[in-house]
């Protein structure tokens, strides 16, 4: 089972957006001290995803999404509008 995920911190007040095969050890990392996007801030939660069969359907969610580069549009979708 593979998963696109939303991420949000409230320290950022960003969202971030991925895929993997195993989300909670991916969560982990999110929050460890670590250099990068989501590293040093420690207060990621998931707050929207989805399950797909195959690694290329979860990328191709994954990368869908980012193309939107609207904060509207995840925020309708992490709400279910």
């Amino acid at each position: 089972m593979y998963h696109t995920y939303i991420l949000f911190s409230i320290i950022k007040n960003k969202y971030y957006i991925g895929s993997t095969s195993n989300l909670e050890e991916r969560i982990k990392k999110h929050n460890s001290n670590h250099k990068g996007f989501t590293g040093g801030v420690g207060d990621w939660q998931v707050v929207y995803y989805e399950n797909y069969k195959s690694k290329s359907e979860a990328t191709q969610r994954e990368m869908q999404i980012k193309k939107w580069k609207s904060r509207k549009m995840i925020d309708s979708l992490v709400k279910g509008n």
